[in-house]
Parts: C-alpha cells; sequence; structure tokens
C-alpha cells in the first residue's frame, strides 16, 4: 500500500470511529435512556429537512423521537402571499419524520410575528375587519392542517399571546377579531384534524404573573368546551434565570389542569444578558458589542461545566414531573445552528445546545444522560 493510500484507509477508519462515538450510542441516545419519561425532541431548519446537513440530520435521526419546524411551516414562509402556499420544504419536513417515525409537531398557526402584513390588511391596505380576519384563518388552518391531518400529531395553535402580566397581547388577532380569536384558532384547528393534539405554547411562564394568565386562558377554553391537549412552555433559559424553584412551581400550577404539559424550545443561553432580557420576545435587538460576545473563540472549560451542571439540575426537575411531561423538545440541533447566535443581539457565538458546531456531544449532553432516574 502506497503513502496516499495509506493516509485515506487512516482517514476513513478515524471518521467511522469518530462516526460511532457520536451517533451509535445505543441504549446512551436521549430517546432511548427517556424513553420511559418523556419524548424527546429537536426543532430542525431547512437545511435540516432537504438533506443539507447531513451531521444535523444523522444526530436527529439517532437521538431524537419528536422533530419541530424551526420555520418552515409559520405562516410567512407557508402562505406567504393570498391563496399560495409554498409546502415544499414542509411537505420534506413531514416526510423525514414520517421516515424516522418520529411524533411530529406542526409550529405554528396564529402568531403576531412572522405573519405577513397582507393577512391583517383590506385590499387598500387598512386594517382588514373581523370577518375578513377570521375567514382568513380559517382558510389558512383548514389548508394546512388538512393537508397533514393524521401525519403532523400535535399542533401550537396558538403562539405567544400573553404579555409579561398575563394580560392578552394587543396583536393585530385581538385588536380585529377581539378576545375571541384563540377559541376559534382552536375550533378551526379541530376541526381541520379532530385527532391531533393542540396546544397553546408560550415563553417565561415560569414568572408567576405570566403563568396565571396562561392558567386562566387553558381554563377558560376549558369552560367553553374548546378542545386544547396541552400547554407548552418554551423554556429559553439563562443560566441564573429561572430558579429551579419557578420551574418545579410551574409544573406543579400546569399539572392541575388535566392537560399534557410540554417543554417545546428548550435551550440556555451562556453569554450576558443585555437589558435583563428574559423571555423570547423576538422584537428584541440590541446592538453587539465585545463584552456581549466574550466566547467567541470558543468556550471555556468551566463555563462549559458550569452549563453541564444547569442542564443538569433543571432536568432533575423535568424528571421529578415526568408523570405530567409529554414531550422535551431542545430549539435546534447543534451549537451552530441556534437561534440565540442571532437573538438578541445579532452576530454572537452561543452555545446553548448539547452539540457543539462539529456535532460533538458536549459535556451538558453527558451530565443530561446521567440525571435518568433507573428504571
Amino acid at each position: 500500500m502506497n503513502f496516499t493510500k495509506k493516509i485515506s484507509f487512516f482517514l476513513i477508519i478515524v471518521s467511522f470511529t469518530i462516526s460511532g462515538k457520536l451517533f451509535a450510542q445505543g441504549k446512551n441516545t436521549l430517546k432511548d435512556v427517556f424513553k420511559n419519561d418523556f419524548l424527546i425532541g429537536a426543532a430542525i431548519n431547512e437545511w435540516q429537512i432537504m438533506g443539507r446537513d447531513t451531521i444535523g440530520d444523522k444526530i436527529v435521526e439517532t437521538q431524537f423521537n419528536s422533530i419541530s419546524p424551526e420555520n418552515v411551516l409559520k405562516w410567512g414562509p407557508v402562505n406567504p402571499e393570498p391563496g399560495k402556499y409554498n409546502f415544499g420544504p414542509a411537505d420534506r419536513y413531514v416526510e423525514f419524520g414520517e421516515k424516522y417515525n418520529m411524533f411530529i409537531i406542526g409550529h405554528n398557526l396564529v402568531w403576531h410575528s412572522q405573519t405577513p402584513r397582507w393577512v391583517f390588511q383590506d385590499d387598500k391596505g387598512k386594517p382588514a375587519d373581523r370577518e375578513t380576519l377570521l375567514k382568513r384563518m380559517h382558510d389558512h388552518i383548514s389548508t394546512v392542517v388538512g393537508r397533514y391531518k393524521g401525519k403532523i400529531k400535535g399542533w401550537d395553535v396558538v403562539n405567544e399571546a400573553l404579555n409579561e402580566d398575563g394580560t392578552l397581547r394587543k396583536s393585530p388577532w385581538l385588536k380585529i377579531i377581539g378576545d375571541d380569536y384563540i377559541e376559534k384558532a382552536f375550533e378551526f384547528a379541530h376541526e381541520a384534524d379532530p385527532d391531533a393534539e393542540l396546544y397553546y405554547n408560550d415563553y417565561s411562564l415560569e414568572n408567576k404573573p405570566k403563568r396565571d394568565g396562561a392558567i386562566k386562558l387553558i381554563k377558560e377554553l376549558q369552560q367553553k368546551g374548546i378542545h386544547i391537549t396541552g400547554i407548552g412552555d418554551q423554556m429559553h433559559i439563562q443560566m441564573d434565570w429561572p430558579s429551579l424553584g419557578q420551574v418545579d412551581s410551574m409544573l406543579n400550577d400546569f399539572g392541575k389542569l388535566g392537560v399534557k404539559v410540554m417543554i417545546t424550545e428548550l435551550d440556555i443561553s451562556v453569554l450576558p444578558n443585555p437589558g435583563n432580557n428574559y423571555g423570547a420576545d423576538v422584537s428584541q435587538n440590541y446592538e453587539l458589542q465585545k463584552k456581549l460576545n466574550p466566547y467567541k473563540d470558543g468556550l471555556p472549560d468551566s463555563v462549559s461545566q458550569a452549563l453541564a451542571d444547569r442542564y443538569a439540575s433543571i432536568f432533575k426537575v423535568l424528571e421529578k414531573h415526568s408523570d405530567i411531561i409529554s414531550r422535551v423538545t431542545f430549539w435546534g440541533v447543534r451549537n451552530g445552528d441556534s437561534w440565540l447566535n442571532n437573538w438578541p443581539v445579532r452576530g454572537r457565538t452561543n452555545y446553548p445546545l448539547l452539540f457543539d458546531r462539529s456535532g460533538k456531544p458536549n459535556a451538558a449532553f453527558y451530565e443530561v444522560i446521567k440525571t435518568v432516574k433507573s428504571n
């Protein structure tokens, strides 16, 4: 064997060994270790959906048994113009989930963000009236949910409808339709697929005022006989917020509602928090400063271990409530995928997930694995 062939053979062996360590972990995959507790999911982006990120795809295939779409099923991407639907990426997303026998989530149907302006306007650019907007909501939900009836098993029907004090956000949906826009969205979704699970999804529900607003909303829907299956807490969190007590209290309160409870968009930012910005309000935007991006050249071992400890502490609380939690979904696959690299400060380098930019499990991955109780 000549020198070139020896090098090629060596690289193949190294590649195979690395692949084995990353992907052939057997019973140590997330979906296996949590199989008696809850589904483990990941939000996947269009590169992964379209098969352009083979490393990310392999992680999803091996580690997770549920998927959420990061963007392809939001109103803007799927229904950008009146009567025009772009189902190509969404179809591929569903095909991906079916191929690997995953619990497929639809995200999302009604949201104040990433919804085109035309949805809320008449033909003169002025605010649409109630009946027009209700019809557009009905037609959109009927078309999108109906297309994936029996395939997408659960939908985030209404997303982020509450202010931090628990009152209803004054979104265009609320201003034009009124308080009942939420129940109408759930009615339309249930009509389109009576067997699908239907969720309310929001962030910062660890904070009691907003949590109380969510509980009030769920109870009102239940009292009206509206079909609602579950509540999702996004859990976009920090190293110092929320406290474990807040998470425990939230899960205790949600456990009394008689609906499924999900952690729908989990990640943990290790970066400085500008403006005490707790939550996930996508409208927040701060200027990039050196002090806000301290780890652009790599995460120090001490911070990596602190993140691992934080993840372990959070998962111990989730394990405690595994009787009511049906799913825990990470918002992204690898650190390089995370929206937190560009929010609320564009251009930062964050490390909020369990797999590094190359696809290697990090310290947090192994600490999360360790939290699983003996079964």
